[in-house]
């Protein structure tokens, strides 16, 4: 089997994909949002309500926002990324407290990425309920 690393170029998304988890790994991930979403981002949510579909980046940083205010983050686990073609997916463990119940938890979820001309176009999360 070939280093993994040896077959990068086969899969577009994997420009972004390494540089954009090592960003979320080192718990920078304003800083991965801002180098790498498209203007226009798409984000889908496993629920419904207010956040369940945004489009741009505006919309999609005020969900963020919002979220931050509701938890309280204590630590973030990050796994992959796992690519393929023009895709690539992330495991994230979130250690948090709900700030109104004060209950703490582990929150598990995988999000895919779409990846087009260097900037994520979707993110799509898949929870664990």
């Amino acid at each position: 089997m070939p280093d993994p690393a040896q077959l990068r170029h086969l899969h577009a998304a994997s420009a972004v994909a390494y540089p954009f988890t090592e960003l979320c790994k080192a718990g920078k991930l304003t800083e991965a949002s801002a180098t790498f979403w498209a203007d226009d981002i798409m984000s889908v949510e496993p629920f419904p309500g207010p956040y369940a579909l945004l489009t741009g980046r505006d919309a999609v940083n005020g969900k963020v926002e919002y979220w931050s205010r509701e938890n309280t983050i204590h630590a973030v686990a990050v796994e992959g990324p796992f690519v393929n073609g023009d895709q690539f997916a992330l495991r994230f463990s979130l250690d948090c407290t709900m700030n109104a119940s004060g209950v703490r938890s582990v929150q598990h979820e995988t999000a895919l990425y779409t990846v087009k001309n260097g900037r994520i176009v979707e993110e799509r999360f898949f929870g664990m309920f």
